[in-house]
């Protein structure tokens, strides 16, 4: 009589890949949204992606989910709604983002994503820092100030949105620099060995 052993890994399609493969279907309803203009649904779709940004990881480790796969898509989809919704709202004057603030945010996650493929890739390690984590929440501050002002009509939103307005959208980019430099200095032992 054969004993069929369990298989210890988790399965792909657990819980936390469920929840990285929704928030990237609401980013992609957030960018057709952005398109269309209707920025209150947009604003509150993205609301729901970015609150669940820590369920999947937190899900994972506590119920020993964790996979390859979730280790992978789970930042690309940080990146993809971050990255692309920046894009989006630079073409948009009222948005209070400018176009070189959204190249400084791709710019800046296409470099630490490289220095970690580059060192991960040579058996080192390259784990997220406080800072990059810092970053994200920042980012997508901004992002839903930004949203909510557009959505409260752009220019016409009340005095003290446009005021947190810009000052969300600078604390964001100088989080996204002072957090790039960090990545910068933590590989730079690898990188000119």
């Amino acid at each position: 009589m054969s004993t069929t052993a369990k298989d210890p890994r988790p399965s792909v399609l657990n819980v936390p890949n469920q929840i990285t493969a929704a928030r990237l279907i609401l980013a992609l309803v957030d960018f057709v949204l952005m398109v269309f203009g209707q920025y209150p649904i947009a604003f509150v779709v993205f609301l729901v992606a970015a609150s669940t940004d820590w369920l999947d990881g937190y899900y994972a480790r506590r119920y020993g989910q964790v996979t390859k796969l979730g280790r992978v898509c789970d930042p690309f989809v940080d990146k993809v709604i971050v990255c692309g919704l920046f894009i989006f709202l630079a073409v948009i004057p009222e948005s209070g983002i400018k176009a070189w603030m959204a190249v400084l945010v791709v710019a800046r996650e296409l470099l630490v994503t490289t220095l970690r493929t580059f060192i991960e890739g040579s058996g080192g390690d390259f784990s997220a820092k406080s800072s990059g984590k810092w970053k994200m929440v920042l980012q997508c501050i901004a992002i839903g100030v930004s949203l909510a002002v557009l959505s409260c009509g752009g220019l016409k939103a009340p005095l003290w949105m446009q005021w947190l307005l810009v000052a969300s959208v600078w604390i964001a980019i100088i989080s996204t620099i002072q957090s790039g430099i960090a990545y910068v200095l933590a590989a730079w032992g690898s990188i000119v060995d």
